[in-house]
């Protein structure tokens, strides 16, 4: 932590000095609903434990079993309001009802440690990472076919049809963001995505 004289990372435009200090800089990991991002991410902090996989916070109640501070950081609207208003959110948005948001003072703290820092959050927050930390490298996970994404976004079929539709169509949206990320990892293979993810975070 830099004392009370030295200058904060924000005084030099944010991120962006951290990253280079400590030759470290964001990885944001997104996609499409249903590709296998939760997968993927307990997959690679099982095999690497020193990547530390940002902690979201959110307005939505704990389900049984969840820690505040493990799950989530669990809040209320009106701290979640301040959070915003305050900048202390890296990104957030609006989900079910619920609102969900990356805590900034972490990121920057892990990132100036020089600790591997990954990011796992929706099309949404990608942007707004994007807007805030142009150096953040965003890395898109994408479905081998449509058809399998399809299928997973079906699930069991249980859901109504007009639900599956309109998760189908936040899919297709979702797909064609894919331009406006740094690179592609298709997940044909969970083990191949967290050898290739471990490469770029700690390269």
């Amino acid at each position: 932590m830099p004392s009370a004289d030295t200058p904060s990372a924000e005084t030099f435009g944010g991120i962006d000095v951290l990253s280079r200090r400590s030759g470290r800089r964001l990885t944001v990991l997104s996609g499409p609903s249903g590709v296998g991002k939760s997968t993927v991410v307990a997959e690679l902090r099982q095999a690497h434990p020193e990547v530390w996989l940002s902690v979201s916070v959110t307005t939505r109640k704990p389900r049984p079993g969840e820690t505040h501070g493990v799950e989530y950081f669990f809040v209320d609207d009106a701290e979640f309001d301040r959070l915003v208003a305050e900048g202390e959110l890296l990104e957030w948005a609006e989900f079910a009802g619920n609102r969900y948001g990356t805590p900034r003072r972490p990121v920057l703290d892990h990132l100036a440690a020089g600790v591997p820092t990954l990011l796992e959050i929706d099309l949404q927050g990608a942007r707004q990472v994007r807007e805030s930390m142009p150096e953040a490298l965003l890395v898109f996970l994408a479905p081998p076919t449509w058809e399998e994404l399809e299928s997973r976004l079906r699930g069991r079929g249980t859901e109504p049809e007009d639900v599956i539709a309109r998760r189908l169509e936040a899919g297709r949206i979702e797909m064609a963001a894919e331009k406006e990320f740094d690179l592609t990892l298709v997940n044909t293979s969970v083990q191949e995505v967290c050898e290739r993810l471990i490469t770029l975070l700690t390269a």
